[in-house]
């Protein structure tokens, strides 16, 4: 009986790779198809190898553990907070002012060093209604140059991508010294400096398409001129204030009366309440303007808006917002008001509200508590639009975050443990909602990093990684080491542009890892081709979750991705080539 049981276990280890195998084969044919999310993808992937006993219950679970992937959930979750300072503001106001060329310089180079410290997913989210509503260009010219920027600033540190942090967890899970912070910054640096002069001088020939789309009805939003305002003493034409995209300036109430249309020449005065249709989203560009202090901006305190359908058995139907006494007795701000397509006027507080009539709201800390939610309102819904912190929280969110970041660097304390104290600290201060965090929490991320883990340590402890770098090797035709680099930078790069480029790392890096070993070289350039290939997705709208953000904005098609994407690619390939191994020689010279 011995003698059979060890002979089927040795059968079965023999079988693994194969099974292994063909797990990976249609993982890769569902991602490349897109049959389903990747997160469930790699799911089902990771479950099938615990269910076949290639994986113990106990190994699948620690992978989910890794310090790597803990680091890079509290990232994004930090982030939550970084992306309501005032940055993305003072950013923003910037955009459509000067040439086109100085203006995707200033756009792409700040994007770029934004996107090194936090997510750039992040930063292009908080960009697009700024690029989009700006009146100096076509928003097709930046708005694609607006995603590949961030992807290439996120070239310049450890915590630039996801990606990075996933091939990081690799590195420590094979017993590899961790990736530095700023270990190939230097590279990084370089490839941004030529990647946004590429992006200034090809966006020019970018088309001038229209990116509006058909509203269904505008919001009705409110603002007022402060007495130390830079809008004092200067016209509507010459504060920019007319030719806004998306959002129009429909009245201008002074002393009580009603200036309707609001002639271009008027000189601004303090107290002056100025009201505009526009979409939701158009409260960004209301941050845009110094001074100009939107209606329930005091209410606001950073938190993300919600939209509120008002029910036909509500009491406040018949009654404007101040008889209501709104937010006494919901603890909220209204920020906006719409009514279907129909445009309203008048003062915010004085409009006589319909059944039907959707309401943006900030948001008090007790507002989820009123009694009155259930019976006054339809719906309410997260808009995912978040205001600006003030701005004692907004220093408060900057320094500690430079200081977490400079204390890591310093190696005085570990990045996992300073940026769970400041998530702490940002929940603390009201920076960041638990409610926030339930919502905006990467689980799928999660899901994909803690299942590519398993299956990475599974190609490498089967040998089935071993095979295929013995078939890249075969491919490489004798061309040495440097060929078999090339060819793994490239796979890398396919892999990206088919599926995403957190499952190229995923795949990729125990193939990189098989090959180094068996050319007895250092690991570091093949793990290097993985982190830079993995992040380069310029052809493809599929291959970067920016890309897709800004393809719907735009209404960019695939040749317009080729058209810029392509140039860029080829450019960002050479210098990736030529700068890695002279970084970081094939054999250790030390």
């Amino acid at each position: 009986m011995s003698t059979w049981v060890s002979a089927a276990s040795q059968w079965w280890v023999t079988v693994e790779p194969f099974g292994l195998g063909a797990i990976l084969v249609m993982l890769v044919a569902g991602l490349i198809k897109g049959v389903a999310q990747p997160a469930l993808l790699f799911s089902l992937a990771a479950i099938s190898c615990y269910l076949l006993g290639y994986v113990s219950l106990a190994g699948l679970l620690n992978h989910f553990a890794n310090e790597g992937l803990v680091t890079l959930m509290l990232l994004m979750l930090v982030s939550l907070a970084l992306e309501k300072t005032r940055l993305l503001t003072r950013l923003s106001r910037s955009i459509g002012r000067g040439s086109l060329s100085i203006t995707l310089l200033r756009l792409s180079f700040s994007t770029a060093l934004l996107s090194s410290f936090t997510n750039n997913t992040a930063v292009v989210a908080s960009l697009i209604g700024a690029v989009r509503h700006n009146t100096g260009h076509a928003p097709t010219k930046l708005l694609l140059p607006l995603s590949y920027a961030a992807i290439l600033g996120g070239t310049l540190t450890l915590i630039g991508t996801s990606t990075t942090l996933i091939v990081n967890s690799f590195v420590v899970g094979a017993g590899l010294p961790a990736i530095g912070f700023f270990e190939f910054t230097g590279i990084g640096a370089i490839i941004v400096i030529a990647g946004v002069l590429l992006l200034a001088w090809l966006a020019m020939f970018m088309p001038d398409r229209d990116t509006s789309s058909t509203q269904q009805g505008w919001y009705l939003l409110e603002a007022q001129v402060s007495s130390g305002s830079n809008l004092v003493g200067k016209s509507i034409q010459d504060n920019h204030l007319r030719a806004l995209k998306h959002l129009y300036l429909v009245e201008l109430e002074r002393g009580g009366i009603r200036i309707c249309p609001v002639p271009p020449g008027l000189v601004l005065q303090p107290e002056d309440k100025l009201r505009f249709s526009g979409a939701a989203d158009a409260m960004a560009i209301l941050e845009q303007f110094d001074g100009l202090e939107w209606f329930g901006k005091q209410q606001a305190r950073g938190q993300n808006l919600l939209e509120a359908v008002i029910s036909p058995t509500s009491s406040l139907v018949g009654r404007s917002l101040k008889q209501a006494k709104f937010r006494e007795t919901f603890d909220a701000a209204v920020v906006a008001i719409r009514r279907g397509a129909n445009p309203l006027k008048g003062g915010l507080g004085d409009i006589e509200l319909m059944a039907g009539d959707m309401l943006v709201l900030a948001p008090g800390a007790h507002f989820s508590q009123q009694p009155l939610l259930r019976d006054d309102f339809l719906a309410i819904s997260g808009l995912d639009i978040s205001v600006r912190l003030d701005s004692r929280r907004n220093l408060w969110v900057l320094l500690s975050f430079a200081l977490t970041i400079a204390l890591s660097v310093l190696a005085v304390v570990p990045l996992v443990k300073g940026l769970s104290a400041l998530l702490l600290f940002y929940l603390g201060i009201g920076a960041v909602s638990f409610d926030e965090i339930k919502r905006r929490f990467p689980l799928g991320l999660m899901l994909v990093v803690g299942s590519a883990l398993s299956l990475a340590n599974l190609m490498l402890r089967s040998g089935l990684a071993d095979t295929m770098a013995t078939w890249v090797l075969a491919i490489s035709g004798g061309m040495g080491v440097m060929g078999a680099f090339i060819l793994v930078y490239l796979l890398t790069l396919l892999l990206t542009e088919l599926m995403t480029n957190n499952a190229a790392a995923a795949l990729a890096f125990p193939i990189a890892y098989a090959i180094a070993l068996s050319y007895g070289v250092d690991t570091r350039p093949f793990i290097l081709a993985v982190v830079f290939g993995a992040s380069a997705s310029f052809i493809s709208p599929y291959g970067y979750q920016t890309n897709m953000m800004v393809q719907s904005a735009g209404n960019y098609r695939f040749s317009d991705f080729l058209r810029l994407g392509l140039p860029l690619s080829v450019l960002y390939s050479v210098l990736v080539l030529l700068l890695v191994p002279a970084w970081f020689p094939f054999f250790d010279v030390r």
